[in-house]
């Protein structure tokens, strides 16, 4: 009997392999046949599952932004006060480990990319606006529990993400977390700011 094989779970290794392979040696080590020689295929085998390596990178950025998603989502579904799930939140969207701050590795690349694929580009900003969205969520349940006071919740949530973005970048040129401490103060800083 004929094994079955499960695609969508092969495209999922596929890209798991590309993110890999971007981990360790950034975008352009990140080729087909580099792709395909680490997830075990013949070369031209990848082609069943991505017509390129423009979809595999589509198909890691999107699931990079979807692990991130996924992460939020735990975060606001705990057992936590208001407060606390804004300072969960805050905490878990910063490089806090040396494997978070690798990571950061794929997104630049991936950040690059999207800067020339008007697709990607649009997949980012939608995810931005997502992010922006439940951090002026959490800002607002901690404000209705009287924990943070009124304030203008959209900017913050602007000034936390281009805080977050370069954080993410600062510390790839720190991979040892020697910046680590310094995010950390920051988000200690910013809660007592929306106090």
């Amino acid at each position: 009997m004929p094994k079955i094989i499960d695609h969508d779970q092969r495209r999922r290794e596929i890209v798991e392999v590309a993110k890999g392979i971007i981990l360790k040696g950034g975008f352009e080590a990140a080729t087909m046949r580099s792709i395909a020689a680490e997830a075990g295929f013949a070369n031209g085998a990848l082609k069943h599952y991505f017509p390129g390596k423009e979809s595999i990178v589509a198909a890691t950025f999107e699931t990079v932004l979807h692990e991130h998603d996924v992460w939020l989502q735990k975060a606001i579904s705990a057992e936590l006060t208001p407060d606390e799930m804004l300072r969960q939140v805050l905490v878990g969207t910063l490089p806090s480990d040396k494997d978070e701050i690798a990571s950061g590795r794929v997104l630049l690349a991936l950040w690059e990319y999207a800067m020339s694929n008007e697709s990607l580009a649009e997949l980012y900003q939608t995810h931005l606006v997502r992010w922006r969205g439940m951090l002026v969520e959490r800002m607002e349940a901690a404000r209705d529990a009287g924990s943070i006071r009124d304030l203008d919740y959209e900017a913050m949530a602007n000034e936390f993400i281009s805080v977050a973005v370069g954080a993410t970048v600062i510390n790839l040129m720190y991979p040892q977390g020697d910046r680590i401490p310094d995010y950390q103060a920051y988000i200690d800083q910013f809660l007592a700011r929306l106090r």
